[in-house]
C-alpha cells in the first residue's frame, strides 16, 4: 500500500504523466519568476500556489522525520516575496526537495503505520493524511495549469 501511494504522489508531484498529462513540478520549472508572481483576476498566483502546496508537503514531512505537526491553515498562504529568479528557484528547489523526501518517507512506511492516528485521533489515519496530500495537489496542479494557460494567452 505505501509503494502505491508513493507512486500516486510521485505522479502529481514529480513525474506523472497520466492523469492530468502533466505533474506540478514540470508546470513549475517551466514558469519564468514573472509568470509565477502574475495575479490573473482574484485567482492565487502559481508562486503561491506553490508555496501553499510545498507549506502543507513540509508541515506533514515534518511528522514523517519525528517532529511535531506545527502548521497552521491560516499561515498556509503567508509567502515571502518573490521579487527575483532567485526567489522563484529557491521556492521551486524546496518545492520539488520536499515532494522527493515526502514521497521517499511514504514508500518506505509500514502498512500498520497508514492506519494509525496521525498526531491526534481527530486529524484521521496516515493514511487519510496522505491521500489528502495527493487530492490537495492535484487540486491545486488543475489551478496553476489553467493559470499559466490564462498568462500565455494574455501574452499572444
Amino acid at each position: 500500500m505505501s509503494e502505491n501511494l508513493a507512486n500516486r504522489l510521485r505522479e502529481v508531484l514529480l513525474n506523472g504523466k497520466w492523469i492530468a498529462n502533466t505533474n506540478l513540478k514540470e508546470q513549475i520549472t517551466t514558469t519564468h519568476w514573472r509568470h509565477a508572481i502574475q495575479r490573473i483576476g482574484n485567482m492565487n498566483t502559481i508562486a503561491l500556489l506553490t508555496f501553499h502546496i510545498n507549506y502543507y508537503l513540509k508541515g506533514v514531512l515534518n511528522v514523517f522525520e519525528g517532529g511535531n505537526l506545527e502548521i497552521k491553515d491560516k499561515y498556509s498562504f503567508d509567502m515571502p516575496e518573490i521579487e527575483s529568479e532567485m526567489d522563484w528557484s529557491r521556492l521551486v528547489n524546496e518545492f520539488v526537495s520536499n515532494a522527493e523526501n515526502f514521497i521517499s518517507h511514504v514508500e518506505k512506511m509500514d502498512d500498520k503505520l497508514l492506519n494509525e492516528p496521525f498526531v491526534k485521533e481527530e486529524y484521521g489515519s496516515y493514511l487519510r493524511n496522505i491521500e489528502a496530500q495527493i487530492e490537495h495537489s492535484y487540486y491545486h496542479l488543475g489551478q496553476v495549469t489553467l493559470i499559466k494557460k490564462l498568462i500565455e494567452q494574455k501574452q499572444n
